[in-house]
C-alpha cells in the first residue's frame, strides 16, 4: 500500500494502447490511475464512459487519466466499443486502461476487493482511485466496492481542492465547490491577512471566543 504523501512507485505495463512508464506518461501533470473489477460489466461500463465525457475538465485541470483492469489489452479495445456505444461517446477513446492481467499492480496497489470473484474463482480488482500530484506524491485515495459505482464529478471537485490548498494557504470545508468561500488554515497569523488575502478575512465569532474560523473567497 502506498500512503499519502508518498511517491508513487513507478512501473511499467501493457495498455489497450502500447506499453508505458507511469511516471513518463504522468510527465509534469497531475494524475488518476483508477481500477476497475473487470472489462463487459455494467458498472464498470457507465463509470468508464463517464471519466470519457469529463476528459475535457480533467485535460482543462492538466489531469492525465489511466484505467487499469485484469483483462487483456484486446478486451480492452474491445469493450471500448461497447462503452462508447452505450454512452454515445464518438473519436479516440480519451485514455488507456491497464492490462493488469497478472495482477501484479492490484496486488502491489492494494486493488483487490475480497468479496469480488469471477466464475473462475479469481479475486478481482476493486473500485480503486489514487490522485497523483506533478512531483509523483500520492495526494489522495479511495477504495469502493465493486458494486458502487464511483462519481467522478466528486473527483473533479477535489482536484480543485488539492491544486487550490497547494499554492495557497487555504483548506476547503464541507460540500466546497470552486466558487465558494475556503477557510484559512490556522498556521496563518492574523497579521498576515492583509499580505495573503487583501480580498479579506471573515472571523466567526463562537461561543469559546477563539477566532478559528476563518472564511475568505477562494484566491484566483
Amino acid at each position: 500500500m502506498v500512503n499519502l504523501g508518498d511517491v508513487f512507485p513507478d512501473f511499467e505495463a501493457e495498455t489497450n494502447k502500447g506499453p508505458i512508464k507511469f511516471h513518463q506518461f504522468l510527465g509534469d501533470s497531475w494524475g488518476i490511475l483508477f481500477s476497475h473489477p473487470a472489462d463487459y460489466t455494467p458498472v464498470c461500463t457507465t463509470e468508464l464512459g463517464r471519466v470519457a465525457q469529463l476528459a475535457p475538465k480533467f485535460a482543462e485541470r492538466n489531469v492525465k487519466m489511466i484505467a487499469l483492469s485484469i483483462d487483456s489489452p484486446e478486451s480492452h479495445n474491445g469493450w471500448i466499443k461497447d462503452i462508447q456505444s452505450y454512452c454515445s461517446l464518438k473519436g479516440d477513446f480519451p485514455f488507456p486502461i491497464i492490462a493488469d492481467d497478472k495482477r501484479e499492480l492490484a496486488v502491489k496497489f492494494g486493488m483487490l476487493d475480497p468479496d469480488e470473484v469471477n466464475a473462475q474463482g479469481i479475486v478481482l480488482t476493486c473500485r480503486a482511485v489514487f490522485i497523483i500530484g506533478p512531483d509523483k506524491k500520492l495526494k489522495l485515495s479511495l477504495l469502493y466496492p465493486a458494486t458502487t459505482g464511483r462519481n467522478f464529478d466528486e473527483i473533479l471537485r477535489v482536484i480543485d481542492s488539492l491544486q487550490l490548498t497547494a499554492k495557497y494557504k487555504v483548506a476547503t470545508p464541507v460540500d466546497w465547490q470552486s466558487w465558494s468561500k475556503v477557510m484559512v488554515v490556522p498556521s496563518v497569523k492574523p497579521e498576515e491577512f492583509k499580505t495573503l488575502f487583501p480580498q479579506g478575512v471573515e472571523v466567526a465569532k463562537v461561543p469559546s471566543g477563539k477566532g478559528y474560523i476563518r472564511k475568505t473567497d477562494a484566491p484566483k
